[in-house]
């Protein structure tokens, strides 16, 4: 006697292995759960630092951190001051790189800037008083900053961090001092792209410039004739290009056509760029010519239009997207520092394109 039909038994096969997999899933499930409460167990919560008042144009970075500021944050803020940028107004920090309005929303009321700095501070207002016990770093400071005068012509660069460039600013003084032969003048100072108005009127009470070198008084010789003297190449036509000596027709027409690209040379050094100067040449032609730079026709960086800013030989395809779509988001920029720390240009890139440009946030200033 049979105690399955055949149909039962095959019922059975069906049912049997459906039985075994749902008895493993609840093993494995009783399994698993005391072990996802230890490890939720063992986790602890990340401490945060309660924040604190902080000045971002004196505090050093781990001051900052100490007062709740993060550490992307703080570590942005300190970069982007090494450069020349000074924190005006709190809304200055939301262009920071890495800050995000709810960053911002939880940090401004913790901001402190110096009514010093403050654009908007009334010149009627009173000053406030100086404090009795003025703080160690403030103290240090001062006595960091010189207070006697010095020759610019041969201060080094070490020297001049210590009235507020940062290394590389100090650096391109000194590069454009020698290409220059000094700095003879307040007017020569201010050319000087990293030297901001601040800085200049800073410096000026101190520094000591070397007066331009006296011709010895010319004995029983001839006056030089007008073909003797330099040819200043930002205003010189074809006519006078081709006069000097290894200056062709060609080779005239081609620095008069990047000089217009360029809206000036600020270097004779310029004219080597050019494939129909060759060194040979150069060599030759650069005993003969000069350049006025205050004759450079200059941008407007934010307010040129895309095209205007495609036609300078200086602005790569990368750089003209970047500036266009970082000015409509950021709305321009103060010093072309900042538009190093924004990797909108390298520093080659942004040393080459300097003195073309001007930096302006309204456009009627």
């Amino acid at each position: 006697m049979k105690l399955f039909t055949d149909q039962e038994r095959r019922g059975l096969v069906v049912l049997l292995p459906l039985l075994f997999v749902v008895v493993m899933l609840a093993v494995l499930i009783e399994r698993r759960e005391p072990s996802v409460l230890l490890g939720t167990a063992e986790v602890e919560p990340a401490k945060e630092i309660p924040l604190q008042p902080f000045d971002p144009n004196a505090d050093e970075y781990e001051q900052m951190r100490s007062s709740g500021v993060p550490s992307h944050i703080a570590a942005s803020i300190v970069r982007w001051r090494s450069y020349g940028k000074v924190y005006r107004i709190r809304e200055d920090l939301t262009q920071v790189s890495g800050m995000t309005d709810s960053i911002y929303a939880l940090l401004k009321p913790y901001i402190i800037i110096a009514d010093s700095l403050s654009p908007r501070r009334s010149t009627s207002a009173p000053r406030p008083a100086k404090p009795d016990n003025p703080s160690p770093k403030s103290v240090r400071q001062r006595e960091a900053t010189p207070n006697e005068p010095f020759l610019i012509d041969t201060a080094s660069a070490a020297y001049l961090t210590r009235w507020g460039f940062s290394l590389r600013q100090a650096e391109v003084v000194i590069r454009y001092r020698d290409a220059s032969d000094g700095i003879r003048s307040e007017e020569q100072l201010r050319r000087c792209y990293v030297v901001s108005d601040e800085m200049a009127e800073r410096l000026l009470p101190y520094i000591i410039f070397s007066p331009a070198p006296v011709p010895d008084a010319p004995a029983a010789q001839p006056q030089p004739s007008p073909s003797d003297s330099p040819l200043e190449i930002n205003s010189a036509d074809s006519a006078a290009l081709v006069a000097i000596n290894g200056i062709g027709a060609k080779s005239a027409s081609e620095i008069i056509r990047y000089r217009t690209l360029l809206g000036g040379y600020h270097s004779v050094e310029q004219i080597s760029e050019l494939k129909v100067i060759t060194e040979e040449n150069f060599a030759k032609i650069l005993q003969q010519i000069c350049c006025d730079s205050c004759k450079i026709s200059k941008i407007d960086i934010n307010f040129a239009g895309p095209k205007e800013l495609e036609r300078h030989p200086y602005v790569s395809a990368r750089a003209l997207r970047r500036i266009v779509k970082q000015r409509q988001l950021k709305g321009g920029w103060t010093r072309i520092e900042e538009m190093i720390d924004d990797d909108i240009l390298s520093e080659d890139e942004a040393e080459r394109l300097a003195p073309y440009l001007r930096f302006r946030l309204s456009a009627t200033e």
